[in-house]
């Protein structure tokens, strides 16, 4: 079995999708996948075990502000870096409001993203397709959002089933839990989790299967944004084993 997870100095949920079943009995290769959360926080101290994975593709969702206020994984040798903004709808336009099921909010978030933001998203999954793109990295800023809507259309063309895919994501609560602690110790003493911080168990899940509910499946979704049933195949034997 692989590593799963990986520590770096300043970057806290970062870890390995290979390992998950498929529906045909085959797994996902480990160390061709991982994601992140923002991979700008990366310090010297990181460039060696980083460069070890062997990753040569750094897939960024975010936006351009967020780009240009704190910058881009290191230039190191190797590595290409790729800024694909999906372009969904800020979420301050739908803040969460106290006593709103998360789980339901959250879900929603992705609905959105799905539908205004397909082009982007479908983009940084067809990447992964490409022999000379992987071992590869997707992040965003929290990597759990942006970075878990591809993934988990990534996961799921590759025949993961939707509870592994929701574990997975819900995995994602234990690094920015261990970001707010970190933060915390380096200047702000006040912050905590907000409720959609947290990966809530489940989440993934709903999205998915509203998905599939208003386009039929995940493979038309991407159809419908321009990834056919070759690059699917394509996808599929550079990512599983």
């Amino acid at each position: 079995m692989g590593q799963r997870t990986y520590e770096f100095s300043q970057v806290f949920n970062f870890r390995d999708l290979g390992g998950h079943p498929t529906a045909d009995g085959r797994t996902v290769r480990w160390r061709r996948l991982f994601r992140s959360d923002a991979l700008s926080n990366l310090t010297d101290p990181d460039r060696e075990p980083f460069q070890q994975l062997g990753i040569r593709t750094v897939i960024d969702l975010r936006r351009s502000y967020e780009l240009a206020a704190d910058g881009r994984v290191p230039a190191w040798d190797g590595v290409t870096h790729h800024n694909i903004d999906p372009g969904h709808p800020e979420w301050s336009l739908t803040p969460y409001q106290d006593g709103l099921d998360p789980q339901r909010y959250l879900a929603d978030r992705y609905r959105d993203m799905a539908d205004t933001g397909a082009a982007g998203l479908v983009r940084a999954v067809a990447m992964l397709a490409d022999s000379d793109t992987v071992p590869a990295v997707v992040h965003c800023v929290a990597g759990k959002d942006r970075t878990g809507v591809v993934c988990a259309l990534t996961l799921s063309l590759l025949g993961v089933d939707d509870e592994v895919i929701d574990a997975d994501y819900a995995h994602s609560s234990i690094g920015n839990q261990r970001y707010i602690e970190w933060i915390q110790r380096n200047g702000r003493p006040d912050a905590v989790m907000r409720p959609w911080f947290y990966s809530h168990p489940g989440t993934m899940r709903l999205f998915l299967q509203e998905l599939r509910e208003r386009h039929g499946s995940v493979e038309e979704y991407v159809g419908k944004a321009g990834l056919g049933p070759e690059r699917i195949t394509t996808l599929r034997e550079q990512l599983l084993e």
